[in-house]
């Protein structure tokens, strides 16, 4: 299933006399070199006694290919802050820096005190053995969050109605956080806050007991729900006696009504079960699904606790919280928009809900950071929920965790409008993921068609779904997004069939070698990395803790996207230029070894983002 003709191979670059260099197996190597770089920078800046040591922040960065791997910036500021010449300073620190960072790096400045690092072929080499296993990067990269509790909160669909592609960008999103934190070392808790609890169970209820079809309850449940909330709907207009009637069947609900309560517990279970089978086609699993009737009973805290600290207040019989440090949510905004914690008539909102909601995972699941994510017009929600769970959680003296609202755009057709079927109907997320799978068996076939049919349905399984997946994850968060068809199943671009495909490519190699990759023995007689294809390439595999790094402080994906299609790219750049299977086994064994390092990074790293892979196309 090529992506394009293959280029003509160029002649293998090397000096005739070039020395057949080892892995130095001895040298160490830290999994985030531009971390270790910066730490033996302020080592340095204390051995070469420089004035107010302490204060040199090196700003190690990493750097534009041209000039090396790495950069430190921090010599320009620290300097001119104290009359001293960046240069000079420069020079004191790579002067002072340990003789084993020497030993791994080609080390000049440039401009005013700039200084770069640029990892010689044996470090390039002894970092690629070192990071050999899926459990050796984890290991390097556990460092970041070691010892933290993560909650994150993501998808939270309605019970109910079936899941539509506006609930797409935060189950992809919300699972690849998930992965992404716990890869750094975190304990990570999933939990789907449904909307299970409200005045739409009412309207419900009143359907159900006239209309509620017994054969389509069986076959297709939640279909049903949504037909019955449909009419329980359109029957109880503002006003009418049938809404009454629906509010009466909300406050049995509510107070307890055998009936009532049995049959909101169905609705949950089929919608449950419903959810579930999206879920496992997008690899998503969660360990609690803690709706909002979970927290119906724990309102009563989060009101007394509030009033009690002042930090809520009293408005015309309502419970609500002003920011006036805020400049939009203070009393005196021209547009006053308070806190709402409790309604006029002593009814909870999703504010008090949300409140109970984020002191249950601090103290129950004990969390140190806490993740919600949504679409972004529940910014403002979120801003005002975090600035009075601080303040209230300090007023009281409980921990308060890191709080994280993830945001997202929209999903819009290539019209830049609101994705919906032909009709103007929302589009169903089983839909999307079926026709997804059915486009991509379509191109499959036609570029596989010797592939056996159950193994194409397989692969079409994987590339469609993928697909969907990586549409997204590969976009900025913040941004809408339009979503295309041709775009996300093209076999070119930042697209997951082209990283798919650089997977399946190199299983090929591995399999024509007769070897499994990662084989130790197929490595052993490895030499360093000599053209410059090889060392772009093997530079570009230790850049994966920054590609990491990235995602995990912002909490957006698409980081890690771009780094493992850059690294796709230097791979295919690679395999055209420097054949792999050749007679000398020094030349094969290093190259084999940069396929596998290769393989076991873009294999980790889809895996990641909720993707799976594949051994061929």
């Amino acid at each position: 299933m090529p992506i394009s003709p293959r280029a003509t191979r160029k002649p293998t670059p090397r000096l005739r006399a070039a020395p057949r260099i080892p892995f130095s197996r001895g040298m160490h190597v830290s999994f985030n070199l531009a971390a270790d770089l910066d730490t033996a920078l302020k080592s340095a800046a204390s051995t070469a006694g420089l004035a107010d040591a302490a204060a040199f922040t090196p700003e190690v960065r990493t750097a534009d290919p041209r000039h090396g791997d790495f950069q430190s910036n921090g010599v320009l500021g620290y300097a001119k802050s104290r009359k001293l010449n960046p240069r000079a300073t420069a020079d004191q620190l790579v002067a002072a820096l340990p003789a084993d960072v020497r030993a791994r790096y080609d080390i000049t400045i440039a401009g005013p005190g700039f200084i770069n690092f640029t990892l010689k072929p044996a470090a390039l080499a002894a970092w690629l053995h070192t990071y050999s296993t899926a459990d050796a990067l984890r290991a390097g990269a556990a460092a970041l969050h070691a010892g933290q509790t993560w909650v994150v909160d993501y998808s939270s669909p309605n019970t109910a109605k079936q899941m539509h592609v506006g609930h797409l960008r935060s189950a992809v999103i919300g699972e690849a956080i998930c992965r992404l934190l716990a890869f750094t070392g975190a304990r990570v808790i999933r939990d789907n806050h449904l909307g299970d609890w409200g005045t739409q169970f009412g309207k419900l209820i009143y359907g159900y007991k006239r209309w509620a079809n017994p054969a389509a309850l069986e076959s297709e449940a939640i279909e049903e729900l949504e037909r019955l909330y449909k009419l329980g709907n359109d029957a109880t207009p503002d006003g009418s006696p049938e809404l009454d009637e629906a509010r009466r069947e909300l406050v049995k609900l509510q107070s307890g009504d055998p009936e009532n309560v049995a049959l909101w517990q169905t609705f949950s279970d089929v919608s449950l079960a419903a959810f579930q089978q999206i879920y496992d086609r997008l690899g998503i699993r969660f360990d609690h699904n803690l709706g909002e009737s979970f927290y119906n009973d724990k309102v009563g805290r989060v009101y007394r606790e509030l009033a009690e600290t002042k930090i809520a207040e009293d408005s015309n019989g309502a419970l609500v919280v002003f920011h006036d440090e805020h400049p939009r949510f203070n009393r005196n905004a021209e547009r006053p928009n308070p806190f709402m914690v409790r309604k006029a008539d002593g009814a909870s909102g999703y504010a008090s809900t949300d409140l109970a909601t984020a002191l249950h995972r601090t103290e129950h699941f004990q969390a140190d950071g806490i993740v919600v994510v949504t679409d972004f017009r529940q910014a403002d929600h979120f801003e005002q929920l975090f600035l009075t769970v601080r303040k209230w959680f300090a007023a009281k003296g409980y921990r308060v965790p890191d709080l994280h609202h993830v945001t997202f755009g929209a999903v819009t057709g290539e019209d830049g409008k609101a994705l919906k079927t032909r009709s103007g109907d929302v589009i169903k997320l089983k839909a999307l993921l079926d026709e997804a799978v059915d486009r991509a068996y379509t191109l499959v076939t036609e570029k596989s068609p010797d592939i056996p049919e159950a193994e194409r349905r397989e692969i079409s399984r994987i590339v469609g779904i993928g697909a969907v997946q990586y549409a997204d994850l590969s976009q900025n968060r913040s941004s809408n997004y339009v979503f295309s068809w041709d775009k996300m199943l093209a076999l070119d671009g930042n697209t997951a069939p082209y990283l798919l495909y650089a997977v399946a490519r190199i299983h090929s190699i591995f399999r024509k070698a007769g070897v499994t990759p990662g084989d130790t023995t197929a490595e052993s007689a490895a030499t360093p990395p000599e053209t410059p294809e090889e060392i772009v390439l093997a530079r570009k595999l230790t850049k994966f803790p920054d590609g990491i790094r990235l995602a995990n402080e912002s909490l957006r994906p698409h980081y890690l996207g771009l780094y493992l299609f850059e690294l796709a790219s230097d791979y295919s750049s690679f395999n055209n230029a420097d054949k792999v299977l050749v007679d000398d086994a020094p030349v094969r064994a290093r190259r084999l070894l940069l396929c596998a390092r290769t393989l076991l990074t873009l294999e980790t790293g889809l895996q990641l983002l909720g993707l799976r892979t594949l051994t061929r196309m």
